[in-house]
């Protein structure tokens, strides 16, 4: 078969071209068809080639392999053909291969331009460095005349940290443009301020200062040169001179805290004296200016901070200023601050009571409003310190004030949440949504609470006020990665026991990740061509890194629980996903769920009939996107047939990404645990211990290994004496009764800790359990953590019958637990009631958690 076309033919071959380029895919199939149908090419390999690639453009996936197969074993010469193969592959985000296909083509056209182009384009994407600075180099060598390509060399360098040749490459780049000192070139002036960013990430401070000097007149960004100015002159101590810049700083803008905070490094200022007269020069500067009256907040102490944060509450106070509390919150971490706090407030609401002016007889008349805000302020001031009585007093007394305070209707919601009673902590969040209704903000307040509150079908209606008409809100949803909202349904339904749903979830949240990952390829030649390298390196370091975030990390420590969840109870063949979680439920409760749930069902199934319509003129356009996933299957994903393997592909990244926080570790040992990889339980152990050696889950897991280790007897010697080696390091040479016995004497005072520890008291000794039962039902004030999270976990596991039978003990500390937290409702059940074995309904581990991750 002849490779070369004939001029009629060949004329139609460059239609073909043209017509892919410009997605004119059926016009293409037309003029391949006319070179096909004659006799003498109807094998031609570089037509078939294309008509595959144009295939796959209109969605015919399976038809475009075998054209394209077929065009290559035609022509196995032909660099057209191979270069369509790694199109093709590349489609299906099978990069490598798509890399081996273009390395393929260039054999035969080793100086074909769009090939390098795309190949570099792969190679940076899967960050195969060395390959992507060998082929730009090619390019370099091709099309010495281009901006992109010096850039792309001097980026290849800088990735792979050989910070001097990089900027060795760009300054010979540089003398080749003609640029004048006076003309404004804002993509010059970045190419500038990338080249100062290598000299800096070199290590090489005063050549990076002398660099911006010389060309500061041709820097467009004037903040950002002397933000680096700054930086350079503290890293090179000169203070005199990062000083002077700092202060300009100020000047320009006196709320920036980093600006103060360098500052104060230029002043060499140690003592609090000193640093208190800094702040309160430009307090007396710029009275407009909040920074410079809360950072003293932060370090001074006794009356002289009872006066600054008393003059920083007051005009807050008069103002009316609904975020004064979340604004000094982080000062609670100092119970003295907090004290001190809180008779400032009760100063001012008795002075109003009495005087109705905030500074005592005499003082200014307040208006009407000052009180409201006092109350605000005291109801969240108790929620903090879990003083649920008294912050629902204020509150309260807010809303008898002003019945139609959205923020107090919000600050109720919290209170409600923090107590233990998520449903009415949604009702109230529901009402506060209703007296604004356009208010997207509180919207997703509310829709978040009522996930927290197991409400999914709620809250999705709730999001749907928001969302496109005619398509579902947990569809749009997806389409937007409102990632937070997917996450908080995901834990509903674990909660709920519904197993398939959560998974379908985080399936969602991880595809959401592949789609930002992929979404580089639009930045590889955009950023070199509109010169925004500075951005373009953070983006690609940022992509580096992507699995860290937490979104992340809620996803995928919520997958790996639920398929541990699916390998310990596989469902059986007439499970059904509602009925996943129905055995740890009363019959009482049982019943109740069962009813929301046909209720549910009922509307879930009248909100789908009213869509129907437009998902079917949908459909086609779904099947006709070659690009599009196959949707995801809650019953499939909650039936797989090896849960573990699919914990790990959540796990590994976490490993990878997320392996300073102790979490990643525990879960890695419950999964490890199952496969019984000892070797792998140490190292999570290990890993956990060198973050927190005294976490309490990590206390069990090293004694469980250590049990385990013991008991096993078809260990190979080499295994069993490196993991006795290692637990003799980690248990500080001492047996396993001894540990557990000094682990609870160092932390008689956390209820957490005293769990674990009697749970191993018991696995250890079996005649112990009396004492373990002593130690973790006794509820004294002095404990550090008797937080309604930690109550309920204890509740949870006497009910269980961790400790054995005990139902006269349970019913003393349950009623022990409705004293202390009168708002939760897992307290409020009849004696003995089941609660919720994963924790209280909706609560937050970390009060300090924003409830609305990533909502403006």
């Amino acid at each position: 078969m002849p490779t070369t076309l004939p001029p009629k033919e060949n004329a139609l071959f460059k239609r073909i071209l043209k017509c892919y380029e410009h997605k004119q895919y059926k016009n293409g199939l037309k003029f391949a068809k006319q070179i096909l149908s004659n006799p003498k090419f109807s094998e031609h390999g570089e037509t078939l080639a294309m008509k595959g690639l144009t295939l796959n453009c209109l969605g015919r996936k399976e038809e475009a392999y075998e054209f394209v197969r077929r065009g290559l074993r035609n022509d196995l010469k032909s660099h057209v053909c191979w270069h369509v193969y790694g199109l093709l592959q590349r489609s299906d985000k099978k990069y490598d291969e798509a890399i081996k296909c273009y390395r393929n083509a260039l054999k035969w056209d080793k100086e074909n331009i769009q090939i390098l182009r795309d190949l570099s384009l792969l190679q940076i994407q899967m960050r195969d460095l060395e390959g992507y600075r060998e082929t730009r180099y090619q390019l370099l060598k091709l099309r010495p005349g281009q901006r992109a390509s010096w850039i792309g060399y001097a980026i290849s360098y800088h990735l792979l940290k050989d910070h001097n040749m990089a900027f060795t490459i760009l300054e010979e780049f540089r003398k080749t443009q003609n640029i004048s000192p006076s003309k404004l070139d804002v993509e010059h002036s970045e190419l500038l301020l990338y080249q100062n960013m290598v000299l800096r990430e070199a290590g090489r401070p005063e050549k990076a200062l002398e660099h911006l000097s010389e060309y500061e007149a041709q820097m467009h960004d004037k903040l950002v040169v002397r933000e680096i100015k700054g930086s350079l002159h503290l890293e090179l101590n000169r203070f005199k001179d990062a000083e002077k810049v700092y202060r300009d700083l100020l000047r320009r803008n006196p709320e920036n805290r980093l600006y103060y905070q360098e500052l104060e490094k230029s002043l060499q200022l140690e003592d609090p004296e000193d640093r208190y007269n800094l702040y309160m020069q430009y307090a007396a500067s710029y009275p407009k200016a909040q920074a410079p009256k809360r950072i003293p907040l932060t370090f001074t102490s006794d009356e002289t901070f009872a006066r600054l944060v008393d003059n920083y509450m007051r005009p807050a106070i008069h103002k009316g200023v609904p975020p004064l509390f979340n604004n000094i919150r982080n000062l609670y971490s100092d119970k003295e601050k907090a004290k001190v706090v809180e008779n400032v407030a009760l100063g001012y609401l008795a002075s109003l009571n009495t005087f109705q002016t905030l500074t005592g007889k005499g003082g200014e008349l307040e208006p009407p409003t000052a009180i409201l805000w006092v109350y605000h302020f005291l109801a969240q001031h108790f929620d903090y310190l879990r003083d649920s009585k008294r912050a629902m007093e204020y509150i309260n007394k807010a809303l008898e004030h002003t019945p139609t305070l959205i923020e107090a209707y919000m600050v109720k919601a919290r209170i409600y949440k923090h107590g233990g009673d998520m449903e009415r902590a949604a009702q109230c969040m529901d009402e506060a949504r209703c007296l604004d209704t356009a208010d997207r903000y509180v919207n997703c307040k509310c829709a978040k609470y009522q996930l927290r509150a197991n409400q999914v079908q709620k809250a999705e209606e709730t999001c749907g006020l928001f969302t496109r008409e005619g398509v579902g809100a947990a569809d749009n949803l997806n389409e937007m990665q409102c990632m937070w909202f997917q996450t908080e349904s995901g834990y509903a339904f674990q909660r709920l026991g519904k197993l398939g749903d959560a998974l379908k979830k985080a399936h969602e949240i991880e595809r959401h990740f592949d789609e930002i990952t992929e979404d580089q390829f639009d930045f590889h030649t955009y950023c070199m061509r509109k010169m925004t390298l500075r951005a373009y390196v953070r983006l690609l370091r940022l992509e580096d890194v992507l699995r860290s975030h937490r979104f992340y990390f809620k996803a995928a420590k919520m997958a790996i629980e639920c398929y541990v969840r699916l390998h310990d109870k596989p469902l059986t063949a007439n499970d059904e996903d509602a009925e996943a979680g129905s055995s740890e439920l009363s019959a009482k409760d049982l019943k109740k769920l069962r009813s929301k749930q046909r209720r549910a069902e009922k509307k879930a199934q009248e909100i789908k009939k009213a869509n129907t319509e437009v998902k079917e003129n949908k459909e086609s356009e779904k099947k006709a996107d070659p690009f599009k996933e196959p949707p995801l299957e809650s019953e499939a994903l909650s039936r797989v047939s090896d849960p573990l393997d699919q914990a790990l592909k959540f796990l590994r990244p976490l490993q990878n990404l997320a392996s300073n926080r102790i979490e990643t570790h525990l879960l890695a040992y419950e999964v490890f645990i199952r496969r019984s990889k000892l070797l792998l339980m140490l190292q999570s152990v290990k890993r956990a211990h060198a973050i927190d050696p005294n976490h309490p889950h990590l206390h069990e897991h090293l004694i469980k290994l250590a049990v385990k280790v013991s008991v096993s007897k078809d260990l190979k010697v080499p295994v069993s004496t490196v993991i006795e080696r290692e637990l003799q390091k980690l248990l500080g040479n001492k047996d396993l009764k001894q540990f557990n016995s000094d682990f609870l004497e160092r932390h008689s005072r956390s209820l957490l800790h005293r769990l674990s520890g009697s749970k191993m008291m018991c696995l250890l000794d079996a005649s112990k359990v009396d004492d373990a039962l002593a130690l973790v039902t006794d509820l004294s004030d002095n404990l550090e953590d008797r937080t309604l999270e930690n109550c309920t976990l204890i509740y949870n596991t006497l009910l269980e019958g961790t400790f054995g039978e005990c139902s006269d003990l349970t019913k003393e500390y349950f009623l022990k637990c409705r004293s202390l937290f009168p708002l939760a409702t897992v307290f409020a059940k009849d004696d003995g009631a089941v609660g919720n074995v994963n924790g209280v309904e909706g609560a937050q581990s970390n009060p300090n958690e924003p409830l609305c991750d990533g909502v403006a």
